[in-house]
This record gives C-alpha cells, sequence and structure tokens, in this order.
C-alpha cells in the first residue's frame, strides 16, 4: 500500500494527492459496497429487496466490488510487466485469489439476487476501508509531526483512532476470515437448493460457484478448517440414536462423492507433473 502524502504539504494539497491515487478509488469502491449492503439491509429486513431501490444498491454493490478487485488485478498486472515477469498463463491467472473474486463478483453483478453472496465482500471490505483509513486517511488528515525542538530519534506519538483501528483489525480479522469461509459454504448450499427447484440460472451458478469453492478450499485454510468443522457436526448429528438408516446411509454418499470430486479437481498432483487420469471407459 502507498504511503500517505508528505505530512509536509498543506492539508488541502495532502488530500488532493491522496485522491489522486488509484489506491483511493480501490478504497472508495470498497466503502461505496459498504454503504449499498448497509441500505440493501433495510430492504431486505422489510421484505422489499424486489424493489427498485433494492436492486440498484445490490447491483452497485456487486459493481464496487468488481471495480475494487480490478484495480488490485490491474496492479499485479503492472507490477509483473515492470520487472519483466513471464507470463503465468490462464491457470496461473486463475489461481490469483483476486483474480477468483473479481469473476465472481460479475457473476453476482449479472446474476439472480442472492443477498448472501453480498456478505463475504462486505466483511472483507470492513477490514480494507479500516487498514486503508489507519494508514492512509488519518496521517493524511492528521499527520504525526515530532515536537518543535525534540530529538531526530525522537518517537511519535501514536494516533488514538488509528492504534485503536489496528487493534480491531488484529482481534476480529481471523475470527472474521472464518465466518468468510462459512458464509461462502453457505452460498453453495443456497445455490444447491435453487437448482434443486430449477430457478433461474441456478444450475449455471452451482456449476461456476463449485468452482470457486473448490479453489477456494484449495488455497484457505479457513475454508478448509470450516469445512472439517461441518463434517464433525453433521457426523455427530446423524450419528445419534434415533437417525433412520437410510440418512446415514445417504450421508456417507455425500461424504464419498464429496472426497472423490477432491481427488479428482486436484490440479496440484497433474501440476507436479503427474499425468492427467484418463477415461477408462
Amino acid at each position: 500500500m502507498a504511503p500517505p502524502p508528505s505530512a509536509n504539504l498543506p492539508l488541502g494539497d495532502r488530500i488532493q494527492a491522496l485522491v489522486k491515487t488509484l489506491q483511493f478509488a480501490w478504497f472508495s469502491g470498497h466503502l461505496v459496497l459498504l454503504l449499498c449492503i448497509f441500505r440493501y439491509s433495510f430492504s431486505f429486513i422489510s421484505f422489499n429487496y424486489s424493489s427498485g431501490t433494492a436492486r440498484f444498491t445490490y447491483r452497485t454493490a456487486f459493481l464496487s466490488a468488481a471495480l475494487t478487485y480490478g484495480i488490485v488485478v490491474y496492479k499485479t498486472w503492472r507490477a509483473r510487466q515492470k520487472v519483466g515477469a513471464k507470463n503465468i498463463g490462464l491457470i496461473g491467472l486463475l489461481s490469483d485469489e483476486n483474480v477468483q473474486y473479481l469473476v465472481m463478483a460479475l457473476v453476482w453483478l449479472l446474476a439472480p439476487q442472492y443477498s448472501l453472496a453480498m456478505l463475504p465482500y462486505g466483511i472483507y471490505s470492513v477490514f480494507h476501508v479500516a487498514t486503508y483509513t489507519r494508514n492512509n486517511v488519518i496521517p493524511t488528515i492528521q499527520p504525526n509531526k515530532a515536537p518543535a525542538g525534540a530529538s531526530p530519534g525522537t518517537k511519535q506519538a501514536a494516533n488514538p483512532l488509528a492504534e485503536a483501528i489496528g487493534n480491531f483489525v488484529k482481534q476480529y480479522y481471523d475470527m472474521s476470515m472464518s465466518v468468510v469461509s462459512l458464509l461462502e459454504i453457505s452460498i453453495w448450499g443456497r445455490l444447491l437448493l435453487s437448482a434443486i427447484f430449477f430457478q433461474r440460472w441456478s444450475w449455471t451458478l452451482l456449476g461456476i460457484y463449485t468452482i470457486f469453492l473448490r479453489t477456494r478450499y484449495a488455497q484457505s485454510s479457513h475454508v478448509q478448517d470450516s469445512f472439517t468443522l461441518l463434517e464433525t457436526r453433521l457426523d455427530h448429528l446423524v450419528g445419534a440414536q434415533g437417525t433412520p438408516p437410510a440418512v446415514r446411509s445417504m450421508w456417507e454418499v455425500a461424504k464419498n462423492a464429496a472426497r472423490q470430486f477432491h481427488d479428482v479437481t486436484d490440479i496440484s498432483k497433474y501440476a507436479n507433473g503427474s499425468a492427467v487420469p484418463k477415461k477408462t471407459s
């Protein structure tokens, strides 16, 4: 993240220098996304999520998400161009989690409304806005300056608000990422229900989102832990006395199918030089 403008500049010049950066556009996108989710929540609570205002805030939220992740992907591409890095290819590009969230933001933008899909982006935005505010906005508006006559090695007093934001991020970040992973699994379940009832776009969305979630599982320990927790709880629930044998059998079939899907879609074993498995029939 780029440093804030020089503290020696006048306040107006510091603010002007800040808002001209691409990083500020990234911050603004996350801030707009949070405002849209906040406004959409009122429509959702009042069961008015099909209104024009609700549709507008929903689409604007994902448009903002696409903007923010698009900026990150663009800056990463520019950085690679500057150092002359070789082309990483399509698989390498799609392995970037920012590209994954960019693609999903565009999918949600064009697809029918799924309110739950907004929440993971919203949680990420809370921490992005908080971090940028702490590192850039506060130092721009109220820069830390050494007291007059102080020696060069004098430590500057930390801004209380910036310190509080930093403590918030440290305390809640890991827990929030676990919440995000549970929400992402819940979204898959929501799409599965839609597909069962053959709602519009449901099977297409389920396929796309399954690929996204499988990729997240391969890259995120939080997603892996959430799946393990979910499996443990369902094992305990299904294993309780009184559970019909048919339900237990269905659960075992579902687990075996999930494990087989995991093994077949494990790209790492192919990338390490193993041959792609051939069809036997």
